[in-house]
Formats: structure tokens, sequence, C-alpha cells
């Protein structure tokens, strides 16, 4: 069995780390690049980094804030926020990231995947999903709706739909995002990552509602995530890296140790 990873994940706006809660009333919570080599310190698997403004913007991601950040870390590192095309998720990996996330402009335009992953293989290629649950209706028979822009802009396409499709052209790995739970520390849409989980092969991240340890465990048992993203628990001192990987393994799941 594969251990289950801890990702931190890094919200970036106008070059300092923020959090919100549900995508709203986001407040500055201190230096991205500093907090990025505190948790590779710790013992974090891998990070992600999201410049959440910069597809709303309609500009390029920060790529000084991802150098300097893959500078001072040395484990997997995840940039998504503003990128168009090929030569962008380029000039992300030139910077120092090992993986592209891509997903308001993979809903606009699908192919960005498939190119993606052809240049640099599906191992690179992370589609980021923002879903917001809605009434089930005939376009959306899941009840789960992908939101675009930063939680800003429904789409009207079905998440498990999207989430099929996004395998199909070469993903090589989903970071599944539940709005609804997004900053709320109440624990995961456990319902929403064991449907998507179930229906891909791909390993699915989930993300958004992480308030206790035990609420990883049931990410990555319950809903059968193979990670879990993590951010305000981090954050704001609540808990160790070590302290939730001891939990982890405490409950039976199978954690990389942190030396």
């Amino acid at each position: 069995m594969l251990s289950k990873r801890i990702i931190p994940c890094l919200d970036v706006r106008d070059g300092r780390l923020t959090k919100g809660i549900k995508f709203k009333g986001n407040v500055d919570i201190g230096d991205p690049v500093d907090m990025a080599k505190f948790y590779s310190d710790e013992g974090a698997d891998e990070l992600v980094f999201y410049d959440i403004t910069a597809s709303s913007e309609g500009r390029g991601i920060m790529l000084r804030v991802v150098e300097e950040v893959a500078s001072k870390t040395f484990i997997p590192f995840s940039v998504g926020g503003g990128i168009r095309n090929v030569a962008d998720m380029r000039a992300v990996l030139l910077a120092g990231a090992e993986k592209i996330s891509v997903n308001s402009a993979a809903v606009r335009a699908p192919e960005i995947i498939s190119q993606g992953a052809a240049a640099f293989g599906s191992q690179c290629v992370v589609v980021g999903m923002d879903v917001l649950k809605v009434a089930t209706t005939p376009d959306i028979p899941s009840g789960y709706e992908v939101v675009i822009h930063g939680g800003r802009t429904p789409t009207g396409i079905d998440a498990l739909a999207w989430a099929k499709q996004v395998q199909e052209l070469g993903a090589g790995e989903i970071c599944l995002n539940s709005i609804d739970a997004d900053g709320t520390k109440e624990g995961y849409e456990l319902t929403l990552t064991r449907l998507i989980a179930e229906s891909v092969s791909i390993p699915v991240i989930a993300s958004g509602g992480a308030g206790r340890p035990e609420h990883l465990a049931d990410a990555v048992t319950q809903g059968l995530a193979s990670a879990a993203l993590i951010a305000s628990i981090v954050h704001y001192g609540e808990y160790t890296i070590r302290e939730i990987k001891n939990i982890l393994a405490q409950r039976g799941v199978k954690v990389r140790e942190v030396w």
C-alpha cells in the first residue's frame, strides 16, 4: 500500500500567503516562501502553491515567488493559477516546480491537459477541481458542479463527468476542492471525494475542510483519497505535520515517517 500524502496548500495573493472560508474573506497570514520552507523542513510530503487571483485577473503566475519557493524546499511542488498554455507550463517547470496544476484554463480549453501530458508527461499535470454542491438536474446528475475563477463562475459542468474527462485527456492527478467545506474546519466533503475517487483510476487529493487530523484519516479511508490537502490547521499552528502524521499512523493510515 502506498503511503498517504500530507500536502500543505499555499494560497497566494499579491505575493502574500492568504486564507479564506468558502473562497471568501481572505486574510493575510504571512510570507509564502518562509512557510514553504517551514513545511518542507517539518516533513510535508509535497506542497501546493496557488496564485489564487491570476486567472480571474487575466495575468500569468508570479514566477519569482515560484523560483524562491522552489529554491528553499526539497519536496515535490505543484503550482497553479494563471497557467493558460504549454508555454506557461514550461515556464513554471523551469522555475522549479515538479507539477503544474490547471483549473479554470482546463475548463475553458480542455486540450491544455492533453498538450501538457504530451509535452511533459501525465505525472506533471494536475487538474484542480473547485466543486459546489447544487440541486440535481439533467445537466448535473451528480449534484456537484464545477466552478471556476476562484469560485466566482459556475460552469454548468457536472463534476463527476469532468473528472472522468480529465483522466481520459491525460491528467495524472485530480485535486478535488469542496467550496462548501473550504476553510470551515468541519471535515472534508467525503461523499464527493469518494464519488470521484471511485470513478477514476488516477490519484485524487482531498481538499477543503480539514480541522483535525481525524478529518484527514477520514478522507483517505472513507473518502478513498490518495492524499489530503491542508491549510488552516497548520497555517495557524494548531497542529504540526509531525503531530498529524503520528495521529494518522495511530489510526492505521500508512504515512511517510518524519525524521
